[in-house]
């Protein structure tokens, strides 16, 4: 099991008419990487897995994103990755994979509000607008390497790596006051 390494807590970071960032709190995240059969992955998980990058799905706590032809990303509680890890030890025979616990490895922000498209659009060069919400993106953020889920139309989460999550919070926030500035 990963310990986790950050030294951010979870809770609300900034929080102002234009957009709110907090920390979420810790969550499993497995890294699989496999070719082949996924209607074999599928039916260990108990979800269709999605095979167009950036496309999520979700089946009650469990969400698995595609982030490229042979990488997907699990999310779940932590107290669900052994049973992950069963599942998927149990098919490794009929269909070989590598299955990584990473869950200590990165921090999720969450950020939402009616300007949280204008936050992000401060670091990242991608079109913020044209992510459609369900879905997610490996992208940058201010030069940091990161993956951008679009929840809803005005929530998102970004996932960054413990390492750069303080730079990035303190960028968050000093963006969130900026458009609060300008807004006022």
């Amino acid at each position: 099991m990963s310990v986790s390494i950050s030294t951010l807590s979870a809770g609300v970071i900034i929080e102002t008419k234009s957009a709110r960032v907090s920390v979420a709190a810790p969550k499993g995240r497995l890294s699989l990487r496999t070719r082949g059969d996924l209607g074999v992955f599928g039916s260990a998980l108990g979800v269709e897995m999605p095979s167009k990058i950036g496309a999520c799905v979700r089946s009650g706590e469990l969400e698995v994103l595609c982030l490229g032809p042979d990488e997907w990303t699990l999310m779940l509680p932590q107290d669900q990755v052994a049973s992950i890890f069963d599942a998927l030890n149990a098919i490794y025979e009929a269909q070989p994979h590598s299955l990584t616990e990473v869950s200590a490895r990165e921090v999720t922000f969450e950020i939402e509000g009616t300007h949280a498209t204008d936050l992000l659009s401060i670091g990242c060069p991608r079109d913020i607008e044209s992510i459609p919400v369900g879905e997610a993106r490996r992208t940058v953020f201010d030069g940091v390497t990161v993956i951008l889920w679009r929840d809803a139309s005005t929530q998102f989460r970004m996932d960054v790596w413990n390492s750069f999550a303080p730079y990035l919070a303190q960028t968050l926030e000093t963006g969130c006051k900026e458009i609060a500035a300008e807004l006022a």
